[in-house]
């Protein structure tokens, strides 16, 4: 995703939320209806969280420091977790509790023509805001299906504006049957029951955001397309002969960290091996440009060593512990 995409889809979403914030606040006020008060709370977040989202992508782009040598990258993902919790709280248990107090409390809602005519309002604003995150989307998302994108993208922010997006429609429709019902029926429980509804909606997504933010957090590798770029960039078929192991990390959405240790061949001089690896870096950055750290260690090819690596949890490329001294082991260069 490019930034400018995301801040596109962000910016459009913030405007639409606060005029729909303060019309629906504006209807609650005359009608007294408790699903437009938890849509104006609802939508007050959502601004909140674009606010948030923009705020996490200024502070990603400052200069790494000595404290923070890989700079600020994942900024992003912690305010995207942080949207993920406002989410929760200011929008999804506000608008439970609001809808248990006017399910044990209803009262008649005054003035239909309020909430009726702000949320269809709402739902053209909305469905304008959905539609410019979808058609920002389209440009990175390829052929993945749209829970794979929102699953497998490691720039939060059109994830999160389109699950908000969505669920802001559903629950402007949820609003819109409660309000109805209520008005048809003469009986205001039906609005307390489509503000509950509404807050279990928005718990639902302020959980699937808090998982996928917080696998972003943990650190997640490149995907599966870039692992391939990298792996063909790195072997030069002379003096890089193969990789024994491999591993990377998104440093933040648009960096990447690759960390491999290579096969080189045994009577390889030092100078040969130093020019090999520049040249290999120069070839990962240029086949994955968000390659921006990357260490090439030299070792001496051993098969069971090479095996050895493939267990995140160890030692990748170690010597096979039952004989650490056998003959035709792994000499690390690197130390």
């Amino acid at each position: 995703m490019s930034a400018s995409g995301g801040t596109k889809a962000i910016v459009a979403a913030l405007v639409a939320n606060l005029s729909i914030a303060v019309a629906k606040f504006v209807a609650f006020l005359f009608s007294g209806s408790s699903s437009m008060l938890a849509e104006s709370v609802h939508s007050l977040a959502d601004s909140g969280n674009q606010g948030l989202l923009l705020l996490g992508g200024k502070k990603a782009k400052r200069e790494a420091t000595p404290q923070h040598p890989f700079g600020y990258g994942r900024e992003r993902y912690i305010y995207a977790f942080l949207v993920s919790i406002v989410l929760f709280s200011v929008g999804g248990m506000f608008a439970v509790y609001e809808g248990y107090e006017k399910i044990k409390h209803p009262h008649e809602i005054t003035a239909w023509y309020w909430p009726v005519g702000v949320l269809i309002f709402a739902i053209i604003a909305e469905i304008f805001s959905f539609r410019t995150a979808i058609k920002e989307s389209n440009q990175t998302r390829g052929d993945r299906s749209w829970t794979e994108f929102v699953r497998r993208s490691k720039a939060p922010e059109l994830p999160v504006v389109l699950l908000e997006d969505l669920g802001a429609l559903v629950g402007l429709i949820l609003a819109l049957g409660g309000v109805g019902l209520a008005l048809a029926t003469g009986n205001g429980v039906w609005d307390g029951i489509g503000t509950l509804c509404i807050g279990i909606l928005l718990i639902v997504i302020a959980i699937i955001l808090a998982a996928e933010t917080k696998s972003l957090l943990l650190g997640e590798s490149a995907g599966l397309e870039e692992v391939e770029k990298i792996k063909a960039a790195v072997v030069d078929g002379d003096t890089v002969t193969g990789i024994i192991h491999m591993r990377t990390l998104h440093l933040g959405p648009e960096e990447l960290l690759v960390a491999a240790k290579i096969a080189v061949q045994h009577d390889d001089t030092a100078v040969e091996i130093a020019n090999a690896i520049n040249a290999a870096e120069n070839r990962i950055r240029e086949a994955v440009p968000i390659a921006r750290v990357i260490y090439l260690e030299p070792d001496i090819f051993n098969a069971e060593a090479a095996a050895a690596g493939t267990n995140p949890g160890k030692t990748p490329g170690a010597p096979a512990p039952q004989d650490p001294g056998a003959p035709g082991g792994l000499k690390d260069l690197g130390h």
